[in-house]
């Protein structure tokens, strides 16, 4: 690994292609405190991380609009209504032209009620096991998301944390091609190695900014590439 760029010259760079602090600061994602994360409902979660699971891969708008159907169709998404349903009725929905035909994403919402409901019963509830997981290590919990869950690998958990407000950088392509350009990670990045590098770099920058992950990591992607946000 080579030795970090300060991170006040990385948004030195973003405020030069933005137009400034003010611009950049206006384009920071939101994050919401543990104690307000901790007040989400299990359906709440299994809603926000389904849509998530939906829109890796699709175009986004066309899975919000349908959203409405979906919270009528799988009962809100009330985890143990959602496990009641047969298998016949799984299949139906999947093949119902009024949502999205897509048989694997379809049965990860009942997979991932599945670990909604044992993680709350393991931990005594799952909106206060993430909301206070701790960032320096969010690794972890994506990792813990993609074991136990459904097509929550890749940037999907990260992105279904980051619609709850909880903080944690995105592995955009713009944030990957800076960190291999400037050789902060060696490795794959669905690789220990490389998720272990990354998360230390975000710590130590973390530490000498004061700001959290999730800002941190827009600020790099301001700065580089095609600003993927």
């Amino acid at each position: 690994m080579a030795k970090l760029e300060k991170f006040a010259d990385i948004l030195s760079r973003a405020c030069e292609r933005k137009g400034g602090l003010a611009n950049v600061e206006a384009l920071l994602p939101d994050t919401l405190p543990s104690g307000e994360i901790a007040q989400y409902s299990d359906a709440q979660l299994l809603s926000a991380m389904s849509k998530r699971v939906f829109q890796s891969g699709f175009v986004w708008r066309v899975v919000e609009n349908k959203w409405p159907a979906y919270e009528k169709a799988f009962f809100d998404f009330e985890p143990q209504k959602v496990l009641m349903l047969s298998p016949e009725q799984i299949q139906q929905r999947a093949t119902d032209a009024t949502l999205i035909r897509h048989q694997k994403k379809t049965q990860a919402i009942v997979d991932n009620a599945y670990m909604v409901q044992a993680l709350s019963a393991k931990h005594g509830n799952f909106a206060q096991l993430i909301a206070n997981w701790p960032t320096d290590d969010i690794i972890s919990l994506w990792q813990l998301l993609k074991k136990k869950g459904a097509r929550l690998g890749g940037n999907t958990g990260p992105y279904f944390l980051r619609s709850i407000g909880k903080d944690t950088f995105l592995l955009s392509n713009d944030v990957q091609g800076y960190l291999k350009a400037k050789k902060v990670v060696d490795a794959g990045f669905s690789s220990q190695t490389g998720l272990k590098q990354t998360q230390a770099a975000f710590n130590a920058w973390q530490q000498e900014s004061g700001l959290n992950l999730a800002e941190i990591s827009r600020i790099i992607s301001l700065g580089v590439g095609d600003n993927h946000l």
